[in-house]
């Protein structure tokens, strides 16, 4: 397992202690024949790209209660009522965080979210093992998350490889040029390109622009993180993104979904309704 010197060691030291339980209280076997029990998943690279080839936005639409920085994001969480508005307001799939110690997540909220909203849904947990990836499918996931910087090219090629055996879309999480060269060895459409520095945490679209050329033709880039207004979404779409997963300002909004509305279909420099 790779170490980043970040916080993300702490989550990757408490997931593997999370494995060991988790093994001993339901083997991997029995995961494995419910998840196969389970509907087939819903092609998630696939319904961004139907957005895609419409010409509008694809956005992942996040649900998240909490994070390790700002604490609790919404009191009021309601997964399923928030699936709906997201749906409502656009989004092509949605991002569930389901780790619990650090981000106050559970399996049962990607559950309710996908049964209320029946559009795709990536789990956003932090994969180090086979086991999450059967676990996700028995869940109802439709994509799961793997994070480069977290990861060790043997293992991370075999996880890669455990989602598509599982029916799974993978989400390819980079932040810098080497790790996206090391994504690229895997075949996953999907690349995320997360404009968020781990080590000092700040924010900046330039980490998409700056790696977009390394990015063959043909892969799908997901940017996550700092897209603030209608002029960063019209920015990225200058230069060829279109794919987007966006979050934690949705879940300070009464209504999610009218947020993700007036962040990406609504032209930059027009005025929100109400002046709002």
């Amino acid at each position: 397992m790779k170490t980043t010197g970040t916080v993300l060691d702490r989550i990757l030291e408490r997931k593997r202690e999370e494995m060991e339980v988790l093994r001993q209280r339901r083997p991997v076997e029995i995961v494995q024949q419910v998840a196969l029990d389970t509907p087939l998943p819903k092609p998630f690279a696939g319904a961004l790209r139907r957005r895609m080839d419409a010409g509008e936005p694809a956005v992942i639409a996040e649900i998240k209660k909490a994070s390790p920085s700002k604490g609790v994001i919404r009191e009021d969480f309601d997964p399923a009522s928030i699936a709906v508005s997201y749906a409502r307001g656009g989004a092509a799939c949605l991002s569930v965080l389901t780790d619990r110690d650090f981000f106050q997540g559970d399996d049962s909220y990607l559950r309710q979210a996908k049964a209320a909203s029946g559009i795709p849904v990536l789990r956003k947990d932090f994969t180090i093992d086979p086991y999450q990836i059967w676990e996700a499918r028995a869940i109802g996931a439709d994509c799961i998350l793997l994070i480069v910087a977290a990861l060790e090219d043997e293992l991370l090629a075999m996880l890669h490889d455990t989602a598509v055996e599982a029916g799974l879309d993978v989400l390819v999480e980079v932040h810098t040029r080497e790790e996206l060269h090391r994504a690229l060895k895997l075949d996953s459409p999907l690349i995320g390109i997360n404009n968020r520095n781990l080590h000092t945490f700040e924010v900046s679209l330039e980490t998409t622009l700056e790696l977009l050329g390394d990015v063959p033709s043909g892969k799908l880039v997901v940017t996550e993180s700092g897209i603030h207004s209608p002029e960063d979404v019209q920015r990225m779409r200058d230069n060829d993104v279109h794919a987007f997963l966006v979050g934690e300002a949705f879940m300070r909004a009464d209504d999610p979904g009218e947020a993700l509305a007036r962040l990406f279909f609504q032209a930059p420099g027009e005025e929100e309704p109400n002046g709002a």
